[in-house]
């Protein structure tokens, strides 16, 4: 850990002579990159003096012990030693986590997607349900959000929505809500009383800007058609849905949110692109292709990653084993205990995948 944190000192001071040249802007992506290095390294440069400031007191509080002659001092020594020795697993456990590559992915924005799943009506009213509250998290974050597009039930809930979420660390608070959400709870409509089981999906995509995807005219065939709804106001009566066919994978996006076929074709090559740049990240990353696939499946309600019980008011995500009984908060926004241990699980994960390859 020692030599890596020393390459990492050499590194910090090439970064700080970096942007101090004043052409680094004329690069937005460059500039981009490098100051997110930086402020990783910072972090890091800030513990790792921290952790040598232990180092140094221990040595000092050692060399006192054997070399010091008035008892008083020694006493004095032996104490600070032992509070140091107690401090330093705890800096070394925190700098292994900070030497941990920051993914860049973590401060895009998003575009999630939620579909019902196994459960017909009240799987429909849960998805409506867990939109409002991501939305309810987002808010309370401060992060901005944008229906793409909805596909409305008549009970009040969605067969599907997609919506854009905008803001700072956006991807790295939400991506592991993608999956399947299991609903246990008794319907309005159950006479009997009974507790009902329902699925729900989740999709998280990191948005991508329009540099990092190229999408060729001659790659897309594009659609126009009259909207359709559940009826009323929910029914265009012009041609302004838009269906994007991206002809090399086969990939269709669908708009019709909209009233305007314009503004519904930009939402709808949002949504492409955010979904090209999650095949490409995919390809570039096995690990993350294999978790997308053990978490977005069918909806069925054996393939789940959280459990949200209305009886016992109990949040259950199965991948951390972690329970929490505050499900009526939960369902309020109130997500960031469940979000932090996912993050702290996924960091533990990636430390000791380090370790094994470094091994």
């Amino acid at each position: 850990m020692k030599k890596k944190l020393e390459e990492l000192s050499k590194r910090y001071i090439e970064l700080n002579d970096l942007i101090q040249d004043a052409t680094l802007v004329k690069d937005a992506k460059r500039y981009k990159d490098v100051m997110r290095e930086h402020s990783h390294l910072t972090q890091v440069m800030n513990a790792y003096d921290e952790y040598k400031k232990i180092l140094q007191g221990i040595e000092d509080a050692q060399h006192l012990i054997t070399e010091e002659d008035d008892h008083d001092m020694k006493e004095m020594a032996r104490e600070e030693l032992k509070e140091l020795e107690a401090i330093q697993p705890e800096m070394e456990a925190k700098l292994k986590f900070l030497l941990i590559p920051p993914d860049p992915l973590e401060e895009k924005n998003i575009i999630m997607e939620i579909r019902g799943g196994t459960g017909g009506d009240e799987a429909s009213l849960f998805a409506a349900d867990l939109f409002r509250m991501y939305v309810r998290y987002a808010e309370g974050k401060g992060w901005k959000y944008e229906i793409m597009d909805a596909s409305e039930t008549e009970v009040g809930g969605y067969k599907e929505i997609s919506f854009s979420i905008s803001g700072k660390f956006v991807y790295g608070s939400l991506r592991w809500e993608a999956g399947v959400h299991r609903v246990q709870r008794v319907p309005e409509t159950e006479a009997q009383g009974r507790i009902h089981t329902s699925a729900v999906t989740v999709a998280v995509l990191p948005e991508a800007e329009e540099t990092e995807i190229e999408i060729r005219q001659e790659d897309l065939r594009i659609d126009v058609m009259r909207a359709g709804g559940c009826g009323g106001q929910c029914v265009n009566t012009t041609d302004s849905a838009v269906r994007l066919t991206h002809l090399p994978t086969g990939l269709v996006v669908i708009q019709q949110d909209e009233k305007s076929q314009l503004r519904n074709k930009e939402k709808a090559m949002r949504v492409l692109r955010a979904r090209l740049f999650d095949l490409e990240e995919s390809k570039k990353q096995a690990e993350r292709s294999a978790a997308r696939k053990n978490m977005v499946g069918s909806g069925d309600r054996s393939e789940r990653i959280r459990t949200y019980n209305f009886p016992q008011n109990r949040v259950t995500d199965h991948r951390i084993n972690l329970t929490l009984y505050k499900l009526d908060q939960f369902m309020q926004g109130s997500l960031d205990e469940m979000i932090d241990a996912l993050n702290i699980s996924a960091k533990e994960a990636a430390l000791k995948t380090s370790v094994a390859v470094e091994s």
